[in-house]
């Protein structure tokens, strides 16, 4: 029998929505799978752990984003999306991969400082998901995800923020948040 393909979704607002798609990643690289890993919004140009891991361990990683959206101007965003997006197109079509992670999409797609449906449209990547190959895997992480991504989902985790260091002052921990 074929295997079916699942939606896995992690949003909410606490700590561990990435983490939480690098642990599934991990174990399908344990059983052979072939999997590639996106991240929409953070930038080549910073060092972040799950990316060197994640190399070490032969899995093709994309960062594809330009950072924080108050880091750039609009433009360069819409710009950076939509290159993203184009790529993860390809990748959602591709019938090689056995478990495609989008990180941070649900980010990406909950933009509204700046227009992004013409660069990012919703319909498109809800079609593209649903005529992605049926027995690939499909990880989504971010905050504040769509709706019409929840009702596609198997399964959706709400990870949320009931304590954080962050409260007391600790910022980022090397190792911990990158």
């Amino acid at each position: 029998m074929a295997r079916q393909g699942l939606v896995l979704i992690y949003t909410g607002d606490g700590k561990g929505k990435t983490t939480a798609s690098l642990g599934v990643t991990l174990r399908a690289i344990g059983r052979g799978l072939h999997v590639k890993y996106m991240q929409f919004i953070k930038s080549p140009d910073r060092t972040y752990g799950e990316a060197l891991s994640l190399r070490k361990l032969g899995v093709e990683m994309e960062q594809m984003g330009i950072g924080f959206t108050w880091t750039k101007t609009p433009e360069e965003h819409r710009e950076a999306l939509s290159l993203a997006w184009q790529k993860a197109k390809v990748a959602l079509a591709d019938p090689t991969i056995d478990l495609l992670v989008l990180d941070e999409l649900n980010n990406a797609l909950s933009i509204e400082k700046f227009p992004i449906d013409d660069v990012l449209p919703l319909n498109e990547v809800i079609e593209a998901i649903r005529n992605r190959p049926s027995s690939m895997h499909l990880i989504i992480t971010g905050r504040n995800a769509k709706q019409k991504l929840l009702n596609l989902a198997d399964l959706v985790s709400t990870i949320d923020a009931t304590k954080h260091y962050y409260e007391r002052g600790i910022p980022a921990v090397k190792g911990l948040e990158f």
